[in-house]
Order: C-alpha cells, then structure tokens, then sequence
C-alpha cells in the first residue's frame, strides 16, 4: 500500500493562517479582558479615591480661616476633620490655643471689646457739654472688665464648636503635624486625608534684646490679660496693633509711650493719613518717641514692678510694663512641613502658596496668616471660602486681594480701601486728590476729646487712561470711620465714579456726606519724570 499523502504547502499554509488566527484571537481576547479589568479597577479607583482616606480633608488649625474651610467644605458633602488646641486666653503654639484663633480669643474680638470700654470714659467726658451733671469720678474695675472679656471670648469659641458639630466636622483637640502628603498625627494618632489644608495662623514676637524675657515684658496676648491696669506702660511698635493698645490704655488711665522707628506710625498707610493720627495722638496725650528702637530693659526692684526702658537714642523711661508689637510670626514651626516636602521661607516662616493657595506639595494647601498673603481675617475667610469652592465645589477659585478695606481702632479710628496716594500715582501716572479736615458737628459743643476731634476724609480719583474718573482710593480717620469705609468699600468694587459720588444725594448732617460735596480737588498728584542724562 502506498503511504498516505501528506499535506502538501498550500494545505499547510492554510492551517499555519488558522492557527495563527487563532493565537491572536485569544491574544485579543487576554488583552481585552486584561483592559476591561483595569477599566472596572481605575475606574473604581477613581469613584473611590476618596473613600481610601479617612477624610476628604484635615484642616489643621482651628481660627477663622480653618474653621471656614472646614465648615463650607463640609455643606458641600466632603468628610471633613480638623485639629485644634484646648482653649486658653494666652495661647502657647504646643498646647494652648481654641476655636476661633486668635481673632477670637486674642486679637479682634477681646481688643475691639477693651477699645469699646475705653471710648466709654470719652463719651462720659462729651455728656457735660451737653449739660449732663455727675457726681464723683468714674472708676475703671479692671479685673471685673478682663474677667467680663474673657467670659465673652470663651463664649465665642464654644459657639465656633457648635457650628462645627452642626456642620458634622471631627474635631480633634491636641498638636497636630503633618507626617506625609496625605497623613496627618494628632497627639500620637495617625488620620490619613485627600487633601490637607494648614491654617495655624501666626503668635506674637518679641525681638531678642537685652531684658526682654524678663516679668512685665509683654506681648499683646499678655496686654489683653494682665491682672492690673499699668500706671506707665511702653509699647514698641508703629503698626495697628500698637496703635490701638496705646489708645485703649490711654482712654482707661495709663500714661501711654510710644515708641517707633519710623518718623510716623502706620508704614505703608497713605502719608496724610499718618501725619493726621500722629498729630491726633500726641495731641490725646499719648507720649511719642519717633526714629527710636528699643536697647534694653533692666528690672528696678524686686517684685512685680518697675521696668527701666532704654532706646538707642538715650531715652530713659521707668515703667510698669513693656509691651512689644513688633510683628507676628507664622506658627509653622515643628509642623513636619518641610519634611515632606512643602516649601517655607527661611527667614520668615511663612509658607510658599500659589494663586490657588496650594502648597509645593499638591495635596496640601495653606491659608491665612501663615501665608506670605495679607494678614487680615476677612482676607482668610475669603481665601478659606475660595478653597472650599476648588476642591469641592466644581470650580476653580482665587481669591482676589483689589480693594480689600482696612481699619486701625486708634483713637481716632482710620479706615482704608482701595491704594494710597503714592500708590496711586504709582499705578495710574497720575491722580486727583480730594481731601476735607474738618470738625465734625457732634464736637462743635465743648468736650473733653482733644485731637480726636478733627476729621479726615480723602478720597483718590484716577486721572489717566482707561480709570480716568474712577474712585482709586477712599481714606478717613474719624469716628465710626471703620463703619464708613466698610460701606464705600462696596462702591470702589463696583467700580464706582467721581460722578457718581457727586450725583449721590447726601444725609445732612453727617460727617459721611462730606464723601459726596467734595467737588473741587485739593491737588493734583503726578508720577515725577526721571531725570534725562
């Protein structure tokens, strides 16, 4: 028999196409389910990122802006947990701090309460030019009064707690620090969180000079809680803070020095602005000493007493107290920040953000004081709200710092918005300068309120190019000028004209319808030429 035949090249040529086809069928077909697999996987991933953290986000730091942040993310649906240290009145950046911050417990609120006290004595003063008769002298109950605030203050934070509660945000109580991008120890217990959002806010310093540590020395924390009125007290410094701690002591009975370096207070505030509340001040009574820094302070005798205060210009002043409000710093110290890689400016502590308030680290964010932004709690309130909306409420958000209002409670009070006449002119080349002093109807029966008296009202028109016309700047000190310039604050983010000032119909009498008479401009300011050569 003859051997079968085997295939010939054409048959195994076909067969050798099938097999292959089949091969890559089932190739196809691993790849496909290896991709469907994957798909399902991230896309899982994806729809549970989220629930792979304890929680959507950690604030730590429980003041204005964190308790902002927390609260408004937590409306829009993310689990929200935030780390904050047991309440005290005089914080300690270990292991005292509360709910609220510093605004709260140690800084707005408890010194606008003592400026308010001391605005009282004025107004007792004012009551006898309008025929008002008392018998004996008012008295100040110290203690009574730092017992009243600190009562008030405790309240505030306890109401920051319950809308916390109500928000359904974890609060933790303790020190917290930052382990990694996305883990946070709060006393030795580990949380994990998407995102991690730093608002420790900023502490007072007081700079290293010879007797600074010593009982009586102050920083503003101390001033708000000291267990007796000082006689004579020193304060160092020429920034709002000093400003108003010098006025409050000042209205309650102190003898009040100021010291500054600059000529005048209030560096970078528009210059008629500071001329007016230097000249206001020392007219009040309040002792200032100008282009001086501080050189030491020895004690004088045993006990709680007497300080003896030197500057480096021979001023030799004998006190009971020394306070210092030379500036804040950011409470980022021993936080791990750098650790895991979030940049923070060596010299000033302050952490490095971007527009979006995001940290070298992309999941973690800094808001507030501890930023190299404006140091203001509207200003971390409107960074906090911001935030908030990018992470979680579908929108990418900024905050924008045009016409932010400022105020300093001195007495008399200066409030701002918008850009000084220097920067004015800086800006727009050049600027109409409308500005009014003026003695306000309430003082023209005889008070006792020297150098509070008088008014400023001044107001910056741009004068060139696309502004001309527009309201640049508004400027007062004056009394309730705070409450004012908070309302023209609306009408220079709106854009508001000269002319609409002047077609605005003004109360009469009131010291703010001098905002809509003033017609004719004062000066005119203009960018000076640099010289030819």
């Amino acid at each position: 028999m003859e051997a079968p035949e085997g295939p010939g090249p054409h048959r195994r040529t076909q067969r050798a196409l099938k097999l292959l086809a089949a091969l890559g069928l089932l190739s196809l077909g691993l790849c496909a389910g290896r991709w469907f697999l994957l798909t399902i996987t991230d896309s899982r991933a994806e729809n549970d990122s989220y629930d792979s953290y304890d929680y959507d986000l950690f604030t730590i730091g429980g003041g204005s802006a964190g308790v902002r942040l927390a609260r408004f993310s937590a409306k829009y649906g993310a689990r929200v947990g935030l780390a904050e240290l047991p309440f005290a009145v005089v914080s300690d950046k270990h292991s005292a701090g509360g709910l609220g911050g510093t605004c709260v417990i140690r800084g707005c609120v408890p010194k606008k309460l003592l400026v308010y006290g001391s605005q009282l004595h004025d107004e007792l003063r004012d009551a006898r030019g309008y025929g008002w008769d008392f018998h004996g002298r008012p008295r100040i109950n110290w203690r009574r009064l730092i017992a009243t605030k600190n009562k008030e203050v405790a309240r505030l934070s306890g109401k920051y707690r319950e809308l916390l509660n109500d928000a359904k945000v974890d609060v933790f109580e303790g020190y917290a620090q930052v382990l990694s991008p996305h883990m946070v120890s709060v006393n030795g217990k580990r949380v994990t969180a998407k995102y991690i959002c730093v608002a420790t806010g900023s502490r007072a310093s007081v700079p290293k000079i010879p007797g600074s540590t010593l009982p009586g020395v102050l920083t503003s924390d101390d001033a708000l809680n000291l267990s007796h009125l000082p006689r004579r007290i020193v304060i160092v410094g020429g920034g709002y803070i000093a400003m108003e701690f010098a006025s409050f002591f000042y209205g309650y009975g102190s003898e009040v020095h100021l010291v500054l370096r600059a000529d005048k207070p209030l560096r970078g505030f528009d210059a008629d602005v500071r001329a007016h509340l230097h000249s206001a001040l020392q007219q009040r009574g309040i002792h200032l000493h100008a282009n001086e820094t501080p050189a030491s302070i020895e004690r004088r005798k045993l006990g709680w007493g007497e300080l003896i205060f030197r500057t480096d210009q021979g001023t030799v002043l004998e006190v009971d107290n020394v306070m210092f409000a030379t500036g804040r710093r950011p409470n980022t110290e021993e936080l791990g920040l750098e650790a895991v890689g979030v940049e923070v400016d060596a010299l000033s502590g302050k952490i490095l953000v971007d527009k979006f308030s995001r940290t070298t680290v992309p999941s973690i964010f800094a808001i507030g004081d501890v930023t190299s932004r404006r140091s203001l709690t509207p200003v971390a309130l409107m960074e906090a709200t911001a935030l908030s909306e990018t992470l979680f409420g579908g929108r990418s958000r900024a905050p924008t710092y045009d016409n932010v209002p400022s105020a300093v409670f001195s007495q008399p009070p200066v409030a701002t918005c918008g850009l000084s006449e220097a920067e004015a002119v800086d800006k727009h080349g050049e600027v109409q300068v409308f500005m009014s002093r003026f003695k306000p109807l309430k003082h023209t029966m005889p008070t006792g309120r020297a150098g509070q008296e008088m008014v400023l009202i001044k107001v910056l028109v741009a004068n060139r190019g696309r502004s001309a016309g527009t309201v640049v700047g508004v400027h007062m000190v004056g009394e309730d000028a705070p409450e004012i310039v908070q309302a023209l604050a609306i009408a220079l983010s709106a854009g508001a004209s000269k002319e609409q000032f002047d077609q605005t119909v003004a109360l009469h009498p009131t010291v703010t319808e001098e905002f809509c008479t003033l017609r004719e401009a004062t000066r005119i300011a203009k960018r000076r030429q640099k010289p030819k050569f």
